[in-house]
């Protein structure tokens, strides 16, 4: 496997070949109160967002209706994807210790927030021994203890396909385990050059066989030069390892250091790939230009266990 630290390297075309981005990609920043007024109370508990450090372009609307992705384990990344803008960090140079608090800060925000359905992701941490693993328990655990009737989404790492690893997350109770594949795997080199399909598919696959009751869930991107064979592949596999919601969003290029977009794919393609999906027997797909992994999260998870009944 490569280096955890890699520096992503400025890959955009010239400006007479790349693809203009069209009115139905655009998401207007409206809700600056509502989101300086969330960002506060993140700040104040020393707390990450996905929204923030992905630079999602949902995130006036989320922010804007109480909802947020809790992104644990600190707020640098052992690995260099080339779609994603989270900062990276190499654990020789940076300090990168975990907050001991964090765990108790998520469930005491989330309580704050009044949440009834809390997602929580993370960085990726190769260079702890267990993935961060215990971390993310802690955090689930305190989240159940502190909203028992909140409902808790899981979004992973793939903690280098540790069954172990997985397990311990499991075992603290999540409602949903996402794990997103990203793209096809002709792209992985890429756009995820430290990651594996197929361990991928494998933490998916384990989720399902340690944890029967639990919703698994996947997401990946349109628009970085997939064929649509290989679209076709991917959801085929996410069948195979009976996934139960897949999330299918365009690719937007966050930073000039990015990938840049190879396509914009139209609402009238994305609605295809969700019935196609439904025709292969996902509970859910969430399907159009700016879905993200979890958007919409507490309503997505509520139509997959509504088809569970």
């Amino acid at each position: 496997m490569s280096s955890p630290f890699v520096q992503i390297e400025p890959r955009e075309p010239a400006p007479s070949t790349r693809p203009r981005l069209p009115d139905w990609a655009r998401r207007p920043a409206t809700h600056f109160e509502s989101l300086n007024k969330l960002k506060s109370g993140l700040r104040a508990l020393h707390l990450h967002t996905v929204c923030e450090s992905a630079r999602c372009p949902n995130i006036h609307e989320c922010f804007h209706r109480g909802a947020a992705t809790f992104m644990i384990l600190g707020n640098l990344c052992t690995r260099g994807c080339g779609f994603c803008s989270v900062p990276k960090g190499n654990p020789r140079i940076h300090d990168m210790r975990l907050d001991p608090d964090e765990p108790a800060n998520v469930a005491r925000m989330a309580r704050e927030m009044k949440l009834r359905y809390v997602v929580v992701t993370s960085v990726n941490r190769d260079d702890l021994d267990d993935g961060g693993s215990a971390h993310f328990a802690a955090t689930v655990r305190e989240l159940r203890a502190a909203l028992p009737e909140a409902r808790v989404e899981v979004l992973t790492p793939d903690f280098k396909g540790d069954p172990a690893a997985i397990a311990r997350v499991l075992d603290a109770g999540p409602h949903v385990f996402n794990h997103n594949m990203e793209t096809v795997p002709r792209l992985y080199r890429r756009v995820r050059p430290q990651a594996n399909y197929r361990q991928s598919l494998d933490v998916l696959r384990f989720a399902r066989s340690h944890a029967p009751r639990t919703i698994t869930k996947s997401g990946f991107m349109l628009g970085l030069g997939e064929t649509e064979a290989e679209v076709h592949q991917l959801l085929r596999d996410l069948r195979q390892q009976d996934v139960d919601v897949a999330t299918i969003g365009q690719y937007l290029q966050p930073t000039r250091r990015n990938l840049p977009v190879a396509e914009y794919v139209s609402p009238e393609a994305f609605e295809r790939w969700r019935e196609f999906g439904l025709s292969l027997g996902f509970r859910m797909v969430f399907s159009g230009p700016l879905v993200r992994s979890s958007y919409m999260a507490d309503l997505v998870s509520e139509q997959a266990q509504a088809s569970r009944a």
